[in-house]
């Protein structure tokens, strides 16, 4: 929550942040037809319904492996990160006036799509095998990368909005993983939870998702800084693109290291739990 406050303190309420976002969501017009055929078919998939049924789908896994602490999780992380973004937006955060034509005159941080389709991918970490639970992280980071950079591609928001989105749902994703870790012992064991994932496996799988993350959070501290560096006059397509290379690169980081540190933070449970 911190790193959400600090994206609205600085790109939100500051006139050089707005600037800067707004450079991105311009920079997102190029090119914009062609990617927008596959950004608008992720976009489809995040709905309502879509969160209904995945919720109900997990929760439905968690019960059927006796996993009462896992139902009670997913509905936590679920319903907390997605009601906390949308009170976040209209009820907390301002977005005052700077004179910034370019997007929405109205808060639109932290991004709805973006939390749900994140909120959905770490809901189905929480339940699946342990064996399964590095491909589902690295899947799942992949999904809400390829949604946070949509809603930059449509225009629908801006680069801070879609970061501080992934950063709502890791923080409810921490306090769930407490439940986890603390709920007795006896309530977590589990036949069909299998065999933990090889140390080779779950190492591997942090690796990418550490590695993928410092090589694009590298190349959005130097576009973003040049963009910073380039306000009030940000206007050539150059510029413009560079802004935009920078919202995009922040958005795969940080959904990498976000999944990094679930899957992290749910192997610790189990493993806490396993020696209770």
């Amino acid at each position: 929550m911190a790193g959400v406050l600090a994206l609205w303190g600085v790109f939100v309420r500051t006139e050089n942040g707005q600037q800067v976002d707004a450079a991105a969501v311009e920079g997102a017009a190029y090119g914009q037809t062609e990617l927008w055929r596959v950004a608008e078919r992720v976009l489809d998939v995040v709905s309502v319904g879509a969160v209904a049924v995945v919720l109900l789908v997990a929760i439905g896994i968690a019960v059927l492996r006796r996993r009462w602490e896992l139902a009670v999780q997913v509905a936590v992380v679920m319903g907390g990160a997605n009601l906390t973004t949308q009170a976040l937006k209209y009820g907390v955060l301002s977005r005052p006036e700077h004179g910034i034509p370019i997007g929405s005159q109205a808060n639109s941080l932290p991004s709805g799509h973006t939390t749900a389709a994140t909120s959905i991918a770490v809901v189905l970490l929480l339940v699946v095998p342990a064996r399964m639970r590095p491909l589902v992280a690295t899947v799942g980071a992949a999904y809400a990368a390829a949604t946070g950079v949509s809603t930059l591609v449509g225009q629908w928001h801006r680069p801070s909005d879609v970061v501080a989105a992934v950063l709502v749902v890791l923080g409810w994703t921490a306090a769930t993983c407490a439940i986890t870790a603390l709920w007795p012992a006896r309530l977590a064991e589990d036949a069909l939870d299998g065999p933990p994932p090889t140390p080779r496996t779950l190492r591997g799988a942090l690796v990418v998702l550490v590695a993928v993350g410092a090589a694009a959070a590298v190349v959005a501290a130097v576009a973003l800084s040049r963009t910073f560096a380039a306000v009030p006059s940000v206007g050539t397509r150059e510029e413009l693109l560079t802004a935009y290379a920078g919202g995009v690169a922040g958005t795969v980081a940080a959904c990498a290291w976000a999944f990094a540190t679930a899957l992290a933070l749910r192997q610790g449970a189990s493993r806490r739990l396993r020696s209770a």
